[in-house]
């Protein structure tokens, strides 16, 4: 098989994704890319630059603009934006956001070509089987139940957590769903360790 080893995984607030995707990356020694941490920080340059969140075009021009470096920090031009993503601000503004066609677009180019830039990577967000990198080597969905996603996502009310997954479902550009060919893993009484396991035993 030709092409970057990627590992798509994609899910719903909770559902263990980035804790999952960091620890597969790390037993694969490849780098990870979180892409809602993305939409997040345009999300906060949007809100510091004073802009009403549902204006398409402006808030696509600042993610045009943004120049995005995302790793253990994520920065623009420099600024770290880190400690700004998960505030109830964002969380209440990031799906409006990443329902714009035009932010859309601009961020998934950005994330193919991180992509295409290396040799492997574990890629995780709402679209990553099914739109950015759908050749991904294995593609997984993770879901958990609802309690337990409210449970772990304690730093947010749980009909916050709903709210925004029912918006990203509903929304007309790149619904969160999964792939077709996505093997969905329940993790709601599972150990981090097994689903990691499996994961990898998929390859």
């Amino acid at each position: 098989m030709t092409g970057p080893l990627v590992i798509a995984i994609d899910g719903p607030a909770g559902s263990g994704k980035s804790t999952v995707a960091r620890l597969v990356a790390e037993r694969l020694g490849v780098e990870v890319l979180d892409t809602g941490a993305m939409y997040r920080a345009i999300t906060v340059l949007a809100q510091r630059a004073g802009l009403d969140l549902t204006e398409a075009d402006k808030v696509t021009l600042v993610a045009a603009e943004a120049a995005l470096e995302v790793g253990d920090r994520v920065r623009s031009h420099g600024v770290d934006l880190t400690d700004a993503l998960r505030t109830d601000e964002v969380n209440a503004g990031v799906s409006v956001v990443s329902a714009h066609p035009g932010v859309r677009a601009v961020l998934v180019a950005e994330q193919r070509a991180w992509i295409g830039g290396r040799d492997g990577a574990v890629v995780e967000g709402r679209d990553i089987g099914t739109v950015v990198w759908p050749e991904a080597r294995v593609k997984v969905y993770l879901t958990a139940s609802d309690a337990e996603r409210a449970r772990r996502r304690t730093e947010e009310p749980g009909d916050s957590v709903a709210r925004r997954d029912q918006l990203d479902e509903r929304r007309a550009t790149s619904p969160l769903r999964a792939a077709e060919d996505a093997h969905v893993l329940d993790t709601t009484d599972r150990a981090v360790e097994d689903v990691v396991a499996e994961i990898l035993g998929l390859l």
